[in-house]
């Protein structure tokens, strides 16, 4: 376990919370067998998404805290191919204490790594893939090349989600069906735009970094453009000049939990 951390909730009180403590108040997930699509982010003040081509320079010990946190109670973490290659995912997703946490209360040792690629522009010799401790899913479309789906398939299990493009009410299914209910999406901004469009974001997870970032970045989302899909702010923590917010479906629950 983490090492206390005081914070502040909702910016009126100062609590000392611990990961276990962290996870049960500020980022309950629901039963196993109830969806939940809970997307991660980080941005700056005013609004860039990377930092010389990454989000590592926008992060924070308690941005990276978090992310462990819901790491630690997804069945899966859902990336594109594009943020696989520019963030050089390799596991562990989850240090020795989650793993442990994740045993205590009856999960799998790791959660799923589960990417989406049209191309599947992916190398199966890199660290994502063949040092996976869990054999990793990747959801494509029946037009995929097919030498590719090929030299992919001795590493991960490669599903097809859409005739031409990937569809991601089809992915989450797909998912659903593999018994991974708890999806944490930590893909890059196309992912996002397709899952608003898509309107299946259930929460958003954003930590605001204290930085102004200037020109050229862009948002934490992106693609074609699709209807506006209200939130609702359910939770405020402040660590030293960092945000970290919980937003929610507007008008309940919807899918996920609260």
């Amino acid at each position: 376990m983490s090492q206390p951390s005081t914070i502040t909730r909702l910016l009126d009180q100062t609590w000392p919370l611990d990961d276990d403590a962290l996870a049960e108040h500020c980022y309950p997930v629901p039963e196993a067998g109830t969806p939940l699509l809970r997307v991660n982010f980080v941005a700056s003040a005013d609004g860039a998404v990377e930092v010389g081509g990454t989000s590592a320079g926008l992060s924070s010990p308690m941005d990276q805290r978090v992310m462990g946190i819901l790491r630690r109670q997804c069945d899966a973490v859902l990336l594109g191919a594009g943020t696989v290659r520019a963030e050089g995912y390799a596991p562990p997703l989850l240090d020795e204490p989650g793993r442990r946490w994740r045993q205590r209360h009856g999960r799998p040792e790791h959660p799923t790594l589960a990417v989406v690629s049209g191309s599947l522009d992916l190398d199966p010799a890199g660290p994502a893939f063949a040092d996976s401790p869990v054999r990793p899913v990747i959801l494509t479309h029946a037009a995929a090349p097919a030498a590719r789906r090929c030299a992919l398939e001795r590493v991960a299990e490669v599903v097809t989600a859409g005739q031409s493009t990937v569809d991601p009410a089809v992915a989450l299914r797909v998912l659903h069906a593999r018994g991974l209910w708890r999806v944490l999406s930590e893909g890059g901004p196309h992912l996002l735009g397709s899952l608003t469009a898509a309107d299946l974001v259930d929460e958003l997870c954003l930590t605001v970094s204290p930085l102004l970032a200037g020109a050229g970045a862009g948002r934490i989302t992106a693609g074609a453009t699709s209807p506006p899909r209200p939130l609702v702010l359910r939770q405020v923590l402040a660590a030293g000049d960092h945000l970290l917010l919980r937003y929610g479906r507007a008008g309940g629950t919807g899918r996920g939990a609260g």
